[in-house]
This record gives structure tokens, C-alpha cells and sequence, in this order.
């Protein structure tokens, strides 16, 4: 019985991250996106050496994602973001929030 409950464990799992872009992410796209759009403010890994632009890196993938959609479609105001979320299809977002995501934050004190 505690044989079929991890399986079962297993297979939810995995039909969750797929269901949230984490598997099918194509990083090499990804990182091409990261490094026409993203980098210039936030750092091509995530880690935005600009003290005004949020971190993405270690940011959950569904979360950035989100944001990422909400920018594109008006529900979330920001005219940098606004503009260059719109340049982006569907599977960009769902690359870029997981490839984000993935990337290690780097804290650092400003104190």
C-alpha cells in the first residue's frame, strides 16, 4: 500500500510541473529572450545589479509568469514592463519564469 501511495505522490508531481511550463522550459530560448529583453535591468541571470529593479532569480516560476502575463495584457501598470512584456508569445513567458526561477539569488546587504 505505501508502494502505491508514492507512485501516486510521483505521478501527481509530475503532472504538476508539467502543467506549470517547469519541464517542457526550452532554456536556449530562454536565455536568447533573457539576453534581448530582460538583461539590461534585471541581469541575465536574474540577479539585477541595478538596486531599483526586483531580483528574478529563485522567484517561483508561476509567480513570474503571472507577472509576466499580467504586464502583457494591461491588468498590471508598468510602462518598461508593459511594453516589453508585450513583445513576448506564451511559451517566452512560460521559458523566461522558469529559466528565472531556476537561477540562484544572490542576496547582498546595502548596509
Amino acid at each position: 500500500m505505501t508502494n502505491l501511495r508514492i507512485l501516486a505522490s510521483a505521478g501527481v508531481l509530475v503532472l504538476a510541473l508539467d502543467a506549470t511550463g517547469v519541464v517542457a522550459a526550452d532554456m536556449e530560448n530562454a536565455k536568447k529572450k533573457a539576453g534581448e529583453v530582460c538583461q539590461a535591468c534585471h541581469g541575465m541571470d536574474g540577479n539585477s545589479p541595478i538596486p531599483e529593479n526586483p531580483k528574478l532569480a529563485g522567484q517561483h516560476p508561476d509567480y513570474l509568469a503571472k507577472a509576466l502575463r499580467d504586464y502583457k495584457s494591461g491588468a498590471r501598470k508598468n510602462p518598461v514592463m508593459g511594453a516589453m512584456a508585450s513583445t513576448l508569445t506564451a511559451k517566452d513567458i512560460n521559458d523566461l519564469a522558469a529559466y528565472y526561477g531556476s537561477q540562484p539569488a544572490v542576496l547582498i546587504s546595502r548596509y
